[in-house]
């Protein structure tokens, strides 16, 4: 069911006409009059409306699909996104972090099977290279979106994972709950182009911008538990970190 807006525009403004119905769609999105999986009037209807070429509506809803806030479906029309997850940079799982902010967090796991440590990974968790590690790939999804492909190595015997386990709950939760206890990790952010292969699992056009994320976790002995090397959305995901004065 489409959802009829209330939009006011002022002709006499040097403000473009398409960038007054993106702000003023942007806003009730914010305000949540526009929920997430709430549909437009198709653009025919909504130029009709407020008295605008289509061209305009089309430009005013294409700046809101690169913005990340609505997105075209073939057979659907055009919706509000899920909104973005804004993560504090913290010692805590994805999984429970989207969970705790009612994001319905799922998980498919592609791969977990023991692996040879390559050099870079072997040194981080303290292993000779070519020794058998525990290699993860999972998908992430929030609300039903993928959000992130994450990749992590374990030693081998550090607990038994499986990946009905890991699709019911979080790896740090897994984790805690076996008794590893977690207390500090170094963790490196950035970003890049998605991969094909990248774009393809994640929904996104291939180049699509990621956030990336390298995180060692150490547990309250000094040992390396796990090392991470994930991507995110970065159209869906965000990192909020709180700076204090010293």
């Amino acid at each position: 069911m489409s959802t009829k807006l209330e939009i006011d525009l002022d002709r006499s403004s040097p403000v473009p006409l398409y960038f007054q119905v993106a702000e003023q769609i942007a806003e009730a999105i914010r305000r949540g009059d526009l929920t997430p999986g709430s549909r437009l009037d198709n653009e025919i209807l909504l130029a009709d409306r407020l008295g605008l070429s289509r061209p305009t509506i089309r430009q005013a809803i294409q700046y809101l699909v690169d913005k990340g806030l609505l997105v075209r479906k073939r057979g659907v029309g055009t919706q509000v996104v899920h909104g973005q997850v804004k993560r504090s940079v913290e010692l805590t799982s994805l999984y429970d972090d989207l969970r705790r902010a009612g994001q319905e967090p799922a998980t498919r796991v592609l791969t977990l099977e023991p692996a040879p440590a390559e050099e870079d990974v072997a040194q981080i968790l303290g292993v000779a290279p070519g020794a058998e590690i525990l290699r993860l790939e999972r998908l992430r999804y929030a609300s039903g979106e993928p959000l992130a492909i994450m990749h992590n190595w374990l030693p081998l015997a550090l607990v038994p994972l499986t990946a009905e386990g890991l699709e019911e709950r979080g790896l740090y939760e897994v984790l805690r709950a076996a008794g590893v206890r977690m207390r500090v990790a170094n963790q490196r952010i950035g970003a890049r182009a998605a991969t094909v292969p990248e774009a393809k699992l994640l929904a996104e056009r291939r180049g699509a911008p990621l956030l990336t994320m390298v995180r060692t976790t150490y547990d309250d002995q000094g040992r390396a538990v796990e090392h991470g090397s994930h991507v995110y959305r970065a159209s869906h995901y965000s990192l909020e970190v709180t700076l204090i004065e010293r």
